[in-house]
């Protein structure tokens, strides 16, 4: 090693450079690098503050030590001979280095300090941190660097003559061991004077590393084998991945947060003002029961071996049919047990207007419609929820939500149903998550009690009170009951007859869902109204045999049937090979989802397919509904009255502006939709705007559908705030006056009045991506995806 005779001051580094000098001394003293390869690397990283002393070699300049704290506050380089290069040094000899371990251990019990991790010693940077430059006034520079408490700042090299002696102190006092290492390594050295102020700044810096490598050995555990690449992972994850919260917010980023200004050249509407559009009036027809429960009981009585529901199984075998009178009979058993043999603390556990849960699966049609009547002849109100697959089922606990929030303490099963739900170590239906605590009733014949011939229902289902509620399932998960009462009950009944020309003993084939939507609506509801039979199609079924309700239209000769664009799309996939099929009986095939623009698609080739089956073209009705508004619009046969269907071709990119703009088929930025009728008898639609207040629409502009009928939905279940946004919206005309007397029902579809007085629907609102100012629909991704056939252009999966 160098001659160090000079007298030399230490000066602050940076600390890179300090973790890298210290990962080349692990290195060193692990035998991965040689002594001349230390040197040489050594000398490399201090080139930049070291200045070439003259007649000294730059890469022996660096290797000047300074030894630990003395007696005195003074301390000054030792005379040294130069370390050979082929011998280890003495300083990293184990019982040097135990013994230098031992001392940093004692040290850091004293001042209950936690243990380094890190290659970086904790004890160096706390006294950097903690302690400050002495002044000149101060009598001990000890004493000041231990009683002002302060941060150091960084300054040029220059400008260190004050605080490199500090510096250098606190470096050597890190370690009381250092001086031992440094003593035992160079036996010959002996304290001398303290340094001069006025040394050179690569001198001091030389100092300062000393000062540095002697506190490497006890802050760095030189035993552990951690490779440079790991440190320098750990320094990577250290950094920050963003800025600070503040830096988001300078001034280079305002021109970003500007609004955005609207295009020119945009398309706008330019058309009048739109009107409301009145249906036509409800007529009262043949003279009829009062209520739907009455006329339940005029069949039950009258009519008791008229089917009324046949439910079919897995391999389309009809399992099951449900005549009038076992549909009354049963229905009134089940009323009586509700009423009379529940009882909590001797007191009825049930009053009349309390929320009932219908948990049934969709294979079971039968025991819902016996469980829906058994509630509206007790003065119950049903609400018909789908079966809990698992105790934590995400979609479950929003079902829960809505069940607390109805107050719902009685759920009504199957046995078969209750077998397969999650069980309690108790053996009873487990807790679901997110439900409130809730009783089992299981409805099957043999756990109801028989009324007595003289007991008779207290029904009233004529007036303004709840009937039902159906539950709707929003955009961002959350569900949501919407309440029917028994006018709107009844009106929807005699709506969807006249609209849909319904008449007694007629059949009805119907592959959607019960429980809720068009299903319960024409299947369950209206179709008692009429005395109709409903061939019931399960999804199982459809899943196994797409053709299966082609079949039974075709094997029970069937009016009418309610199907979804899906179905007709597998139909068409699974009909090759069946000639033995006719449509010819079905007056009237009504597709519920045929606001959807995707269902234009699979009508068309539908019709392609089976029109030489018997199915003519105008059978064909698409109809508009929403969970608040009921049905909102269907289009009628020609033997009804109904105008001819139409398609309408629109441009996307006026669509997009909310603008409505004819265009030709034959570009591939074009939207095709058809019309979805007319109106529901008694009906009165407008098309507002979608934002601000809710002005009416021009007539080529595109706005959310509202209806005033007193066949809608009448309020969310216990939520106020958005019942009065959606159920009691006001319409205005552009000068600010109301267009009707009475409020209108929202029904989150976005559509136009087109001609003949058909509805257009374009979009819904739960599906509208906004853009800048431009709007578009998740339907439209959907319908695009299935324009180019997805079988061969998108992988499976994707």
């Amino acid at each position: 090693m160098a001659d160090r005779g000079c007298p030399l001051e230490g000066a602050p580094l940076p600390a890179e450079v300090r973790e890298s000098l210290a990962e080349l001394e692990l290195e060193l003293s692990e035998g991965d690098i040689t002594q001349k390869g230390y040197e040489k690397k050594r000398a490399k990283l201090l080139a930049r503050y070291i200045p070439l002393i003259q007649g000294i070699d730059p890469s022996l300049q660096a290797e000047h030590r300074i030894p630990g704290p003395s007696q005195t506050t003074a301390v000054a380089p030792k005379q040294q001979k130069s370390r050979p290069t082929t011998s280890r040094d003495e300083r990293f000899r184990s019982d040097v280095h135990t013994e230098a371990v031992q001392a940093a251990l004692a040290k850091y019990k004293e001042r209950k300090m936690p243990m380094p991790s890190k290659r970086r010693s904790v004890l160096v940077h706390s006294s950097v941190e903690t302690y400050t430059p002495p002044d000149t006034s101060s009598a001990s520079e000890d004493e000041g660097s231990l009683r002002r408490p302060g941060r150091l700042t960084s300054t040029p090299l220059q400008s260190h003559s004050s605080v490199e002696p500090w510096l250098d102190r606190v470096i050597q006092g890190s370690s009381t061991s250092s001086s031992a290492s440094s003593t035992s390594s160079h036996p010959g050295g002996r304290p001398t004077a303290a340094p001069s102020a006025a040394a050179t700044p690569g001198a001091t810096a030389a100092t300062a590393l000393a000062g540095l490598e002697a506190h490497t050995h006890i802050g760095v555990p030189v035993n552990s084998r951690v490779s440079s690449k790991i440190q320098q992972l750990l320094n990577t994850l250290k950094r920050p991945k963003r800025p600070p919260l503040k830096e988001f917010f300078v001034d280079d980023f305002e021109e970003l947060l500007e609004v955005q200004q609207p295009d020119p050249n945009q398309p706008k509407p330019e058309g009048s003002e739109t009107s409301v559009l009145r249906g036509e009036p409800l007529t009262a027809g043949v003279p009829r029961p009062p209520s739907l429960l009455a006329t339940l009981q005029h069949w039950g009585t009258t009519q008791p071996k008229s089917p009324c529901l046949t439910a079919l199984d897995t391999t389309g075998k009809a399992t099951y049919t449900l005549t009038y009178g076992k549909l009354w009979s049963r229905s009134l058993k089940l009323a009586y047990t509700l009423l009379n043999k529940l009882t909590n603390k001797n007191e009825p556990l049930l009053k009349p207007g309390d929320r009932v849960a219908l948990v049934f699966p969709n294979s079971d049609p039968v025991m819902f419609m016996v469980a829906f009547y058994g509630c509206l002849l007790a003065e119950l109100v049903p609400v018909p929820i789908e079966v809990p697959l698992t105790r934590k089922d995400a979609g479950s606990q929003q079902v829960g939500f809505l069940l607390g929030s109805c107050g719902v303490s009685l759920a009504l099963t199957t046995d078969a149903c209750q077998k397969g739900l999650p069980k309690a170590q108790t053996g009873e239906v487990a807790a679901f998550k997110g439900w409130p605590p809730l009783s089992w009733l299981v409805i099957d014949g043999k756990h109801l009690a028989k009324p007595p011939k003289d007991w008779h229902p207290l029904a009233q289902d004529t007036g303004t009170g709840t009937a039902y509620i159906e539950y709707k399932t929003s955009k961002e998960g959350s569900t949501v009951g919407v309440t029917v009462s028994h006018t709107s009950l009844l009106s929807q009944c005699r709506a969807l007859t006249q609209a849909c020309g319904y008449s007694e003993a007629e059949t009805l084939t119907n592959v959607l869902d019960f429980k809720r939507d068009a299903g319960l609506w024409h299947g369950v509801l209206t179709s008692v109204m009429n005395r109709m039979h409903v061939v019931s199609v399960p999804y199982a079924l459809m899943k196994a045999n797409p053709l299966s309700w082609i079949q039974k239209v075709c094997y029970y000769k069937a009016r009418a049937a309610l199907v979804k664009s899906r179905d007709m799309h597998w139909s068409l996939l699974a009909q090759r090979g069946q000639r033995d099929v006719s449509l010819s009986s079905l007056r009237m095939l009504i597709v519920a989802d045929g606001a959807n623009p995707w269902s234009v698609s699979s009508c068309d080739a539908f019709l392609n397919v089976f029109q030489s089956r018997g199915l003519r073209p105008e059978v064909i009705c698409p109809c508009a509904s929403s969970p608040e508004a009921l049905t909102v619009a269907i289009r009628r046969p020609p033997d009804l009255g109904g105008p001819p269907p139409r398609k309408a071709v629109l441009s996307m990119n006026g669509l997009s502006y909310g603008v409505i703009r004819v265009d030709t088929e034959e570009k591939l930025s074009v939207l095709t939709v058809q019309d979805v009728g007319q109106v529901m008898p008694g009906a009165n639609v407008c098309v507002v705007k979608l934002e601000g207040a809710p002005y009416l629409c021009k007539t080529d502009e595109v706005g959310e559908i509202c209806v005033n009928s007193s066949a809608t939905g009448t309020a969310y279940y216990g939520l106020l705030g958005i019942t009065k946004s959606v159920f009691e919206t006001v319409p205005v005309t552009a000068g600010g006056s109301p267009v009707f007397d009475r409020p209108f029902t929202r029904t989150g579809l976005l559509g136009f009045i087109g001609p003949d007085n058909l509805v257009f629907i374009v979009g819904k609102l739960d599906g509208l991506m906004v853009t800048g100012a431009r709007r578009h629909s998740a339907d439209d991704v959907v319908a695009t995806a299935l324009a180019v056939e997805p079988i061969k252009f998108v992988y499976r999966g994707r």
